[in-house]
Formats: C-alpha cells, structure tokens, sequence
C-alpha cells in the first residue's frame, strides 16, 4: 500500500467525485502496468492504493514519483511532502502524517506574518508543500521557487481547495470565464490553481466565482 500526500476531506457526493476522480488519475498513471489496485482513504483523511501484482513494484514508485508518499519518521537533510494544516504567527504547520512545524524564519518567501505570507501565495488549506527534514525542518529550495514563479510574469492565480479539477473548470464555464483562464493546474486532488490570462483580475474572477465553490479560494497577484 502507498499512502500519498494528497487527502480527501470532503463528504457525501464530493466524497464520491473525488474518489471518482482519483480512480482515473491512478489510472493514468500506472492503467498500462500489469496491476490491480483498491484506492481508499485512511483515517486521517490521506488518501491510499493498494497495489497487486507484477509490476507493483514499479506502479508504487510511480505513484510515489507523482504524488509523494506520507510514511513514518524523517531523515535529516531528505525532501518530504506534507499538506498545510494551519499556521500562526510562529510558523505553519504541515502534517505528514505527523504534525511538521515550520518555524517562520525557515519559510523562505520573505518579509511579514505566516498568515501575511500566506495570503501572498495563495496558499489554501491541505495545499501539498515539500520540506526538508531537521532540526528545525525548512521549506524546500524547490517549493520556494515554484511559491516565488507564481507571482512572477503577466499571469495571476486563483488557488481552490475543497473541488476536483473537473468541477473547477466547470465552475468557470458556467460563470462565464473560460476565455479568462489559461488552464486549471492540479496542486492536489481537492486543490488546484486557476491560471489566469494577462489582463484578468484574481480577485475579480474570485468575486464572480466564489459563490459557485464552497471552497477556500486565494488570490495570487503577480
């Protein structure tokens, strides 16, 4: 079994269309292998797929390549993922499958408050980071940088938790705004990132989108 670093948090219906949706992700990516496989979701709301069969092997580290694996203890110096689960004016704190602190000074993303930084980068809840193990845990070089490219050039976001990628767009196009957006990027299974065109506004497009998404939705200014 892989438990990978994206979590499925919603109930009912959503519940069924996000799992839907990951059956055909995993699909994608390992439908070619010689494998079966059974997606759940543990406990702590982590999203796992049990792998059977020849290539199992290769179809675990494949999932692992593309989604990040939540496993037990950290080494030192290692790159993991974890998802945001809240943040205070000390830090964040990203769970792994253990609660991971990030203490302020070790984010990387320049001046003002985790929350200030926060709404800077359009970092929604359950948002997959990757962090580097130790004493104390930073954010990682590669994360800083991806964080840093969105609010570079002509293009501004608007990151969603809590909806698949498919009801994304949707929303969009029933609101009006394909011709706003140049794609809809998956950050996590329940969180995507809405790039927008030259010229269109994030927290206009939020305005007009917002009461369409029961979701947590950050603007990203360029």
């Amino acid at each position: 079994m892989v438990v990978l670093a994206t979590k499925c948090y919603v109930d009912g219906s959503a519940r069924k269309r996000a799992l839907d949706g990951m059956e055909s992700l995993v699909d994608n990516a390992i439908g070619d292998l010689d494998v079966t496989w059974t997606i759940g979701v543990r406990h702590d709301d982590f999203v796992s797929v049990t792998v059977e069969g020849d290539d199992e092997v290769v179809a675990r580290n494949a999932l692992r390549e593309e989604w990040g694996e939540i496993g037990t203890g950290f080494e030192d110096g290692e790159t993991y993922v974890g998802t945001l689960e809240s943040w205070d004016e000390d830090g964040i704190v990203l769970d792994a499958g253990e609660r991971v602190r990030i203490p302020s000074d070790q984010l990387g993303l320049g001046r003002g408050s985790p929350s200030q930084i926060r709404d800077r980068f359009g970092l929604v809840q359950h948002l997959p980071l990757r962090f580097v193990a130790g004493d104390p845990p930073r954010l990682a070089d590669a994360e800083r940088d991806r964080l840093y490219d969105w609010t570079r050039g002509e293009n501004g976001r608007l990151n969603v938790n809590s909806a698949t990628r498919g009801e994304v767009r949707a929303t969009l196009n029933r609101a009006g705004h394909a011709r706003d957006v140049v794609t809809v990027e998956r950050l996590g299974l329940l969180e995507q990132s809405v790039v927008c065109t030259p010229g269109t506004d994030p927290p206009g497009l939020l305005a007009s989108v917002g009461e369409y998404l029961p979701a947590e939705l950050k603007c990203v200014i360029p």
